[in-house]
């Protein structure tokens, strides 16, 4: 069964990408924590002074409006800060680019293995989805990982160049063979290559 590589490729690329995620976050988890706890530090003191018609809840006197401006102002950059920073902007790079997209990838090339178990197409026509979808997996989400997660210099170069879109767009050729395939000779039970 030509399918057969995509459904082993799509579970095995899966455990990678689920594992290669948090792996690759945990260093930016205690930075992040660290500014997190900082931004909820500011903004509590502004919240409750606020809640307590700006009376200063260290001083337990009014707050000038001088001194209400400043509480707003580093609540503000703190929370900005927080949102823009380096280890925020890191894990939302990672679990945004080659985390998600290598499951997606991982599931795709599963979906697409067991379609090609029940396609009754040409075996080259069956050949030649099968590895575009390992191809596109691989020169999409793998350029991403070792681009953005691993910070692989070469990766970061081909990631800014036109090499960039050949994964992808392996994909979308890959999903619009298939779905050819699948209106030409889907069949409801296996089929035997």
């Amino acid at each position: 069964m030509i399918g057969k590589k995509n459904i082993v490729f799509g579970f095995l690329y899966l455990v990678l990408t689920a594992a290669l995620g948090p792996f690759m976050i945990i260093n930016y988890i205690p930075v992040d924590a660290a500014a997190n706890d900082v931004k909820k530090q500011k903004i509590s003191f502004l919240k409750q002074a606020a809640g307590d018609d700006f009376m200063n809840p260290d001083t337990l006197e009014n707050m000038t409006p001088k001194q209400i401006g400043e509480a707003n102002a580093k609540a503000i950059i703190t929370l900005s800060d927080y949102i823009t920073g380096s280890a925020r902007t890191r894990i939302n790079d990672i679990k945004g680019g080659p985390h998600s997209h290598g499951n997606l990838e991982a599931v795709l090339n599963i979906l697409v293995g067991f379609l090609l178990c029940f396609l009754t197409v040409h075996k080259n026509f069956k050949q030649a989805i099968s590895w575009i979808f390992i191809a596109g997996a691989l020169l999409h989400s793998g350029l991403l990982y070792l681009a953005v997660g691993l910070e692989l210099e070469f990766a970061v170069g081909l990631l800014g160049g036109w090499v960039s879109y050949i994964g992808p767009s392996l994909i979308l050729l890959g999903l619009a063979l298939a779905g050819v395939a699948a209106l030409m000779g889907f069949r409801p039970q296996p089929v035997y290559d």
